[in-house]
């Protein structure tokens, strides 16, 4: 649509050229038969008029073409490269070419600053993530030192496992801040072969396992055999946040279902009988910071998971689709057919 407003405005600027070439022309061939002037002489002194205007006007023609085509060229450059302009033929076109790379060098300034803060922001959150595993692999230890050291009491033994599990999410929302800095380059970082599907899928459920436990929560997983070329860490990563949102929004006595849907590769699915998401939020749920009803609910939802799961799905080529109902659990499906 731009490009074609552009291509308008510049054939009204020839066709204006034109018309003042044949006003010219007119006033020269009108003024001549109005002094008296010969027929002949007037026909002759015209084409000749005409022939000079013609050859003048398709000059300044293929001079307007080349400086437009190099316009063009040099707008396209940008905002990543300053190109090479026509030269300025007006004092007008000059202040706004100076305008312009004006724009461009405070446009570098301020992505140059924008980069320098986002790579000093991840590098202070990677070092925290980092740093922060330490004190929590201690608790762990202690935790599990507590266990085996303390008296087989019934009240005893349901804190420390209420804090085990509160020592799980934490790690988990570590492990989703380090997930979070280098997903957007995660192209940096991609080991694509031929996996065993059913290989991952235990992992992430392995590692879900006490949440399983704790919450009385059936898992129902029809093996799911055969292989998918995909990268194991992100797929992994993926099927954890699935099966974390599984867990959260399934009641206690729940049934979590994993099976395979389709023909040939088909589709994974992870399937439960929890609360559900209102149809009004479905379309948003992918959305970067959405919680929808049940986070504002839930009051500890980052909106940060589907989100990841979504752009890791995309760029790993599975692609990810959730259907669900309020109050008729959700199925979350993820492509393994490319």
């Amino acid at each position: 649509m731009r490009e074609r407003k552009g291509n308008l405005l510049w054939l009204k600027s020839v066709l204006g050229h034109l018309l003042l070439y044949g006003a010219v022309l007119g006033i020269f061939t009108l003024v001549l038969y109005l002094y008296g002037t010969l027929e002949e002489a007037v026909f002759y002194a015209a084409g000749l008029a005409f022939v000079l205007l013609a050859l003048v006007f398709f000059v300044h023609l293929a001079i307007l073409w080349g400086r437009r085509r190099k316009a063009i060229q040099a707008l396209a450059a940008l905002p990543n490269e300053f190109g090479e302009f026509p030269g300025p033929a007006t004092g007008l076109e000059r202040m706004y070419q100076e305008k312009l790379k004006e724009l461009f060098d405070l446009i570098g300034r301020m992505d140059d600053e924008e980069r320098i803060g986002r790579r000093e922001m991840m590098d202070y959150y990677g070092l925290w993530a980092h740093q922060i595993k330490t004190p929590l692999a201690a608790m762990r230890v202690l935790v599990q030192s507590l266990e085996e050291s303390s008296p087989a009491d019934g009240d005893a033994q349901d804190v420390l496992r209420d804090m085990k599990m509160e020592l799980f999410k934490t790690e988990q929302y570590v492990a989703m801040v380090l997930s979070y800095l280098r997903a957007e380059e995660m192209g940096h970082d991609l080991l694509l072969k031929e996996y065993p599907l059913d290989g991952i899928i235990r992992q992430a459920v392995k590692k879900y396992s006490s949440m399983f436990i704790s919450k009385k929560i059936r898992l129902e997983y029809k093996t799911c055999e055969g292989f998918v070329v995909t990268d194991e860490k992100w797929l992994l990563f993926v099927l954890e946040q699935l099966l974390s949102n599984a867990l959260k929004y399934t009641p206690c006595g729940g049934t979590i279902l994993i099976y395979r849907e389709g023909e040939g590769k088909g589709r994974l699915v992870i399937e439960d009988d929890g609360i559900g998401i209102q149809t009004e939020d479905l379309p948003r749920i992918f959305e970067k910071g959405f919680t929808g009803f049940n986070g504002r609910q839930d009051k500890k939802s980052t909106g940060i998971g589907l989100y990841l799961c979504k752009m890791i799905c995309d760029k790993l080529g599975h692609g990810l689709a959730v259907e669900s109902g309020e109050g008729t659990g959700t199925r979350a499906y993820v492509g393994l057919e490319r």
